[in-house]
């Protein structure tokens, strides 16, 4: 029986996800003997919530990295990408307290999800495993997303047809005329600066204990650690190779740029436990929660219709919960407990106990069964109701 199967029989409610995928990491910190954070977002959620990797993140990352206090640090990434910059600033934070690295990928990490990893002392993956192509993409004003390199290799193209055939093709002319100058040096920009990233990573921290040739046994130089790098991180930049920004890296692609990976899957009591742990992050993930930055110990998760950074405090005895009734419009405030004998507060709905919600105007049932696994998930703690609720 598969994992995903077995849990799925198991008919665990959301608190009972959260135990179990708590369980799972605490799991995997062991087994590796190091302090471990995790970094994720719901993938499938694209154009529903801001999954990408933003400066927005910075807070509940440095949150989290600061409950650790090892001397060696895994991270469990699972994201599409985003900022460059922001990608860059996340490395120096953890580079300012770790020493020693190691980046676990059990799902996918494109793009800027690529250029951390890289950053990496070691890189663990399995075979499902993914990492993408870095090439630059630039988003217009008006959502358009390219190529940075496309765009710079179709510019070279139109120049050299018109420095062979002295004749501008009159095709190019809406072209260029839609393209400022300002334009292609920012596309430029923009791919060099992931090429540096990932080549100065490299070099500074994959490659430090690369001291001899396996082949050989010859010492391997300064020179061709940066030759290496720059190899490697021009290669995962080359739109042209990858052709689609999408692109799946594997394994076997990245061991054919002479990158050392380790394959977690060799080794069967820790790919069971992260392959666990990635099935309850995913189970999680069917609620309203887009991203997950978590330790052993703590968590602080972002919610789909509510910005802000969501943790609950262990001490909390109450919630409240705004619902609108998609019939009538009116607006109610639910009283959620998670302690016996709270006092109703004044103008406040005891969560109902069978997570049928009435509405008092128009009498519209509202199944709040989604609501109550998510308030109990971020709490960590199961709700109250019925005799335990104060009225």
């Amino acid at each position: 029986m598969g994992i995903y199967s077995e849990y799925l029989d198991r008919r665990m409610d959301i608190n009972e996800i959260h135990r179990e995928r708590k369980r799972q990491l605490q799991r995997i910190s062991e087994l590796r003997g190091r302090d471990i954070i995790v970094f994720a977002a719901d993938l499938n959620k694209g154009g529903k919530a801001p999954i990408s990797i933003g400066y927005d993140d910075l807070l509940p990352f440095s949150d989290q990295l600061s409950n650790l206090s090892g001397e060696k640090l895994d991270i469990i990434l699972e994201t599409p990408g985003g900022v460059a910059e922001v990608a860059e600033d996340i490395v120096k934070m953890i580079r300012q307290k770790y020493d020693d690295v190691a980046f676990i990928i059990p799902g996918t990490a494109k793009s800027s999800g690529t250029i951390m990893a890289m950053s990496g002392d070691d890189i663990l993956m399995e075979p499902m495993s993914s990492l993408g192509p870095i090439d630059a993409q630039i988003v217009t004003p008006q959502g358009k997303r390219y190529s940075a390199e496309a765009l710079i290799k179709g510019i070279e193209k139109i120049k050299e047809e018109a420095d062979r055939t002295q004749i501008l093709s009159k095709a190019y002319i809406p072209i260029l005329q839609g393209i400022s100058p300002g334009e292609i040096e920012e596309a430029q920009n923009a791919l060099d600066f992931a090429k540096v990233l990932v080549s100065e990573w490299l070099v500074k921290y994959k490659f430090k204990k690369w001291t001899h040739h396996s082949s050989s046994g010859e010492p391997v130089t300064e020179e061709e650690k940066r030759l290496r790098a720059n190899e490697i991180a021009s290669l995962l930049c080359k739109h042209e190779h990858w052709l689609s920004h999408g692109r799946s890296i594997k394994i076997e692609d990245l061991r054919k740029m002479k990158l050392i990976i380790n394959d977690y899957s060799q080794n069967p009591e820790l790919a069971d436990a992260i392959r666990r742990y990635h099935v309850l992050m995913q189970m999680t993930f069917q609620s309203n929660i887009y991203k997950i930055f978590e330790t052993v110990n703590s968590q602080i998760y972002r919610l789909i219709g509510n910005p802000q950074q969501q943790q609950f405090q262990q001490n909390i005895e109450s919630a409240d919960i705004k619902i609108e009734c998609p019939q009538c419009k009116n607006v109610f405030q639910i009283q959620a407990n998670f302690e016996p004998d709270v006092p109703l507060k004044q103008g406040r709905i005891p969560f109902p106990g069978n997570n049928q919600f009435e509405c008092p105007k128009c009498h519209f049932i509202i199944d709040v069964s989604r609501i109550r696994n998510d308030v109990e998930l971020k709490a960590g703690k199961k709700l109250i109701t019925g005799r335990g609720l104060a009225r």
